[in-house]
């Protein structure tokens, strides 16, 4: 092991970690900004403590997001120096504005909601929320057009002098079609999440609304259940089809991660769609791979990639041969096995959280709640599995882009810092590990504390005789 693989490593975990919030961060602004506009347009006190409740869960997410991403800038140029080298002229236009823009028009009008509840009016305080709802999704899109211009360079040259990238035209990398694919593809998985979080919660508290400290609580929690499963159902719909397309996409511009995703070894038409598959993946100078056992269903591989049935896909062979010619000798292949099921892992849970969206909103229907408690606890796993789904999505990203950080331009290997040893990158990895873990467990104790609260910390229920109150002092936040 080298100082390559532990930064890999740590890239990899700090990474993972951070995505946990991110996509509750990008849907759950939007949810809440929904729910306050409900209490705008009805002024129904239901809508402002269902508000400020999950307000309170988007808060505690957004902060634990936003310490663990400050980590992700810090080691390019700790471990990753090379790579900033090569990318930072680049790199320079989307992140900037991703900072000037975005986050700082997020992080502002965040602010303004926090403290301007009582201060500002209904009007002016919804557009706040609103504001800092559309701060996040920009956010996500610059962040991800420099991620898509790694998988596909457009819109560069390189110095032939100086081997670094330079920017050539900021138009092309903000309009690369892999970072509009990416993007929606992205979002709409946030908008899952973040309705299975809003359903996780709702069941959690009807499953124990014999509990509950006011009766209208229930009430509360059951059109919150509603609008988180409407929420996941739509988004999912969304999810499916941005699949559809980044599969085309993938087939055009990154094929060996297709062909890797389904362990396809040689170029077919009327290629399948591998079900489960055993097989041999050496490659390169140790020969080529083969399957010894797989499952497929026929010609859907072809359709996803190409939009016919009897479309060719390119497989993993004939790309590697491919790439040595053009690139010389070395592996182009990313980890097989790993994009293998990282691929079908992503796709199963994702849809899985979906399913369960459709079936609850058949069984809530005409107002009705389900006896059977096991099925709320059915409506709490969804969350976990489309956070899983969402991880393994990620996985599948950037581990298929390996051998490559810049595909086609810079490798890996050649990317990490230069005067960085084993012993330091084991340091920071051991360091942030423990950090991270600690950080798990406030951000776990946090949220189940305030769910456990329920509504009624943000906003307290009123008393027998007692109106219920308009507003509730910003600092409770």
């Amino acid at each position: 092991m080298d100082a390559l693989d532990l930064a890999r490593w740590q890239f990899g975990i700090t990474t993972i970690y951070h995505f946990l919030f991110v996509p509750l961060t990008i849907g759950l602004s939007v949810v809440v900004a929904a729910l306050q506009t409900a209490w705008y347009r009805t002024g129904r006190t239901e809508y402002l403590r269902a508000t400020k409740f999950f307000g309170k869960l988007f808060l505690i997410n957004f902060a634990m997001g936003v310490v663990t991403g400050i980590v992700q800038e810090f080691q390019f140029g700790m471990n990753w120096s090379a790579y900033s080298t090569f990318v930072g002229d680049v790199f320079g236009a989307p992140l900037a504005l991703e900072a000037l823009i975005a986050f700082f028009l997020e992080s502002t009008f965040l602010g303004l909601w926090i403290f301007g509840w009582d201060r500002l009016s209904r009007r002016v305080h919804l557009a706040t929320i609103w504001a800092a709802a559309l701060g996040s999704n920009l956010s996500a899109y610059f962040i991800l057009a420099a991620n898509a211009w790694m998988r596909h360079p457009v819109g560069y040259t390189v110095d032939p002098v100086t081997r670094r990238a330079r920017l050539t035209d900021i138009e092309a990398v903000l309009t690369n079609p892999q970072a509009w694919s990416t993007y929606l593809h992205v979002v709409s998985a946030s908008f899952v999440v973040a309705g299975l979080f809003v359903v996780a919660v709702s069941a959690y508290k009807l499953l124990h609304r014999d509990r509950a400290p006011h009766p209208s609580e229930p009430g509360m929690f059951q059109k919150a259940l509603r609008a988180g499963l409407v929420t996941t159902v739509l988004a999912g719909a969304v999810v499916i089809y941005s699949g559809d397309h980044q599969a085309k996409l993938t087939a055009e511009y990154e094929p060996m991660k297709l062909a890797s995703a389904e362990a396809l070894w040689d170029s077919e038409n009327a290629a399948g769609f591998s079900l489960f598959a055993v097989g041999d993946p050496a490659i390169g100078e140790a020969g080529t791979g083969q399957n010894v056992f797989d499952i497929q269903v026929p010609y859907v591989l072809s359709f996803l990639a190409t939009g016919s049935p009897a479309g060719e896909v390119q497989g993993i062979n004939d790309l590697q041969q491919r790439y040595e010619a053009q690139y010389g000798p070395g592996d182009y292949a990313p980890n097989i096995p790993v994009i293998y099921w990282a691929f079908r892992l992503m796709m199963g849970l994702g849809l899985a959280g979906v399913v369960i969206g459709v079936l609850g909103l058949w069984v809530t229907r005409r107002g009705h709640l389900p006896e059977q408690r096991w099925m709320y606890r059915v409506a709490m796993v969804g969350l976990p599995a489309a956070m899983a789904g969402n991880i393994f999505g990620w996985v599948l990203t950037e581990m298929g882009r390996q051998p490559w950080t810049v595909v086609g331009e810079l490798l890996t290997a050649a990317s990490v810092s230069p005067g960085v040893s084993l012993g330091e990158v084991a340091f920071s990895l051991s360091l942030f590990t423990a950090i991270y873990g600690a950080l798990a467990v406030v951000e776990a104790r946090l949220l189940w504390r305030y769910v456990k609260a329920g509504p009624g910390h943000v906003m307290p229920y009123p008393g027998d005789g007692e109106r219920e109150p308009d507003a509730v002092p910003a600092f409770s936040y």
